[in-house]
């Protein structure tokens, strides 16, 4: 069977980047206004006052220091608290998959590739724009790209769900290479107005090029092993979805955006993809302590440090397990992929790397890739 590699990655940042303090502002003028208008409620014990936030507690908590956001207007309007983003029209390349082409010109450039070398275009993400047609599709066309597409959704362990599923289509000889592409619109399904999570999400767009070791370019990333788990979970959730419409009693409004019981993520999450990845690494005769570099999933500073060091029995240091949330915050499926995208140049022949996806489901991924 042929060896399959990674070739290539993209990376699209969006235009605007919201710091901390910025968001503090604005999510604490809300509050205040909040308060004010429901004092009589509040002092009944009828409604909780709600607590203001602050940049310490935001970096204690997470990390996170600032985002990109495809707007920043309306996130940071106390009256809105959420993007203002015109709908464009079905003649107009959507934003998602604007997103998407551009990431995935950078990711094609580095690999060397045209878009007619590619024969599959899998878009693997948090939350699509739209049910149908296929977010993939779109690119699939916009780009120019042969063969066929398709949309997938593991939460954040999207994009090593999609590189397995691009391995798989290139070892069984059905595509010659595939494209995977995250484009996570994350600030679209946040709540802004929610003290515990309005500062976790960022957006930004990955993309990578799977294909067979003997048509890519040296120094390619070998395919060593994937792996994939899922276990049902309700402690992160998103309910929105055309169903929603059916009820009209407005009842759990708030579970139609993103949702976390963020200590029990932590508690059930951090040892699972620690025993996952050492697993994965057991499997095909190594160590934890053999690999040179982990791309973690950029969700929290604190469960990377602590899966870390589950893995190698110590702390880890930056360049073993390099952290990006700080400037992107969580962006779901894309945060792996940032994060091997930037801190892979210096990896020599040989070396050994883990790229970890772990989310909502819970859903966790691993690839285990090699330096030619």
């Amino acid at each position: 069977m042929q060896r399959v590699v990674i070739s290539g990655t993209g990376l699209y940042i969006p235009p605007h980047q919201v710091s901390n303090e910025e968001l503090v502002t604005a999510f604490n003028e809300y509050a205040r206004r909040f308060n004010e208008t429901n004092r009589e409620q509040i002092e009944s014990g009828e409604i909780r006052m709600m607590e203001p936030s602050s940049v310490e507690f935001i970096e204690k908590a997470s990390g996170i220091k600032r985002r990109y956001v495809v707007e920043k207007a309306g996130v940071l309007d106390p009256a809105r608290m959420y993007p203002c983003v015109p709908e464009r029209s079905n003649d107009e390349l959507s934003l998602q998959a604007e997103m998407a082409v551009m990431a995935a010109k950078q990711a094609l450039e580095r690999a060397g590739k045209a878009p007619q070398d590619i024969d599959a275009v899998i878009v693997a993400c948090s939350n699509m724009q739209r049910p149908y047609p296929a977010m993939a599709i779109e690119v699939q066309n916009a780009l120019g790209c042969n063969g066929y597409a398709f949309d997938m959704n593991v939460a954040c362990s999207s994009a090593t769900f999609g590189i397995e599923q691009a391995a798989n289509a290139v070892k069984a000889g059905t595509a010659r290479a595939v494209l995977v592409v995250n484009p996570e619109i994350c600030s679209a399904h946040l709540e802004f107005r929610d003290r515990d999570c309005h500062f976790i999400f960022g957006d930004v767009c990955t993309a990578v090029v799977v294909e067979a070791e003997h048509a890519a370019r040296p120094g390619s990333f070998e395919i060593l092993g994937t792996r994939l788990a899922t276990q049902f979970s309700n402690n992160i959730r998103n309910n929105f979805g055309f169903m929603n419409r059916f009820d009209e009693s407005g009842i759990g409004q708030r579970d139609k955006l993103f949702m976390q019981e963020g200590r029990k993520v932590f508690k059930e999450v951090c040892p699972m993809v620690a025993d996952h990845i050492a697993a994965h690494l057991d499997s095909i005769e190594l160590a934890p302590t053999d690999v040179k570099r982990y791309w973690l999933h950029q969700a929290n500073l604190n469960m990377n440090l602590l899966i870390a060091r589950k893995l190698l029995g110590r702390d880890a240091t930056e360049q073993e397990a390099p952290v990006i949330l700080d400037e992107f915050a969580n962006t779901s499926s894309a945060g792996s992929i940032i994060a091997f995208h930037r801190h892979h140049d210096d990896l020599q022949a040989g070396d050994v790397g883990v790229i970890s996806s772990f989310g909502a489901g819970y859903s966790v991924g691993c690839v285990v890739l090699r330096r030619l």
